[in-house]
């Protein structure tokens, strides 16, 4: 089949090549445009961007999917749309230019988890597993139909981040799988059955870690926000971050929020258990192992808020 590819991060470039180095023909990719990154805020492609520039194929750069980029979409040919990570929303006409329409790669179990964040809420909310779906393409919200799904178990360790990673290589067999099964009419779908949960794109406020609340749902919380935005806790006026933790059971509880040095580990009081912090970054200084900043604090505890 002909089809039109529509993706942004580096999560959807595992689907655009095995697509490409499938039988069937990508005749666009679709990405939003080269936004600034780094303290010099240099114009950068998406990834997905560079990696359709190195496989050769022809690219529309647009943050909308406006009246200007379906007229030129539609002109392609397509036979199919297939849309993983883009970062907007397909609406009519778009949504029915292709012959077969569009289908998605979310990375939830769908109902759980629709929207912008699937895995970052999955790992927040403390779920035990995780997947993929590949799902038709409708005007509701990540509502349609679902051509097939896989699982992952969600590790007490793993972040947002790798599993997103490890999700985009299985999601991308997945996806090849429906699309395959689209091009000679074996593909089946079913609705949606389950309770819907929402997962909308995280704030700075969704990586501030509450210290009251039990060292399970901190430690989540932590993994959930982990590479981005990044779990923070204010230290004095300073955003202090802490990129890893793990969970301490059996050892003496500790205040919410105060940090101390207990049998050569940095721990972290909670409203039950204390967690026990592995990296840390403070303000203005690169990342480092909480052993290595706690020997430069020079206190006996730290406050955290």
């Amino acid at each position: 089949m002909k089809l039109v590819f529509a993706g942004t991060p580096a999560a959807a470039v595992p689907s655009l090549l095995a697509l490409a180095a499938s039988d069937h023909e990508i005749v666009s990719v679709v990405s939003r445009a080269d936004a600034p990154l780094g303290r010099k805020r240099v114009l950068t492609p998406s990834r997905v961007a560079l990696a359709a520039a190195e496989l050769g194929l022809g690219i529309v750069k647009t943050n909308r999917l406006d009246d200007a980029a379906t007229a030129t979409i539609a002109t392609l040919g397509a036979d199919l749309g297939v849309i993983v990570a883009y970062g907007g929303l397909v609406r009519e006409p778009l949504l029915s230019a292709p012959r077969l329409g569009w289908i998605n790669l979310h990375f939830s179990l769908l109902p759980r988890w629709r929207g912008a964040a699937p895995v970052q809420r999955a790992v927040i909310a403390g779920d035990e597993v995780t997947g993929a779906a590949v799902f038709q393409l409708v005007p509701e919200l990540d509502a349609g139909d679902v051509f097939a799904t896989n699982t992952m178990p969600i590790d007490e360790r793993a972040t947002a981040g790798s599993l997103l990673d490890a999700l985009s290589h299985t999601g991308a067999d997945l996806l090849l799988g429906v699309v395959n099964s689209l091009a000679v009419g074996t593909a089946v779908s079913h609705s949606q059955r389950g309770e819907v949960t929402l997962a909308p794109k995280l704030t700075l406020d969704d990586a501030r870690v509450d210290w009251s609340e039990p060292a399970s749902s901190v430690h989540n919380r932590v993994r959930g926000v982990t590479p981005e935005p990044g779990a923070f806790t204010l230290v004095g006026q300073d955003r202090f971050k802490l990129l890893e933790t793990v969970l301490a059971t059996g050892l003496e509880a500790l205040p919410p929020g105060v940090i101390r040095r207990v049998d050569q580990r940095v721990l972290a009081g909670t409203g039950s258990d204390p967690i026990e912090i592995l990296r840390v970054q403070p303000a203005g200084k690169r990342p480092m192992l909480a052993a290595d900043w706690w020997r430069g604090v020079g206190a006996r505890e730290v406050s955290a808020e």
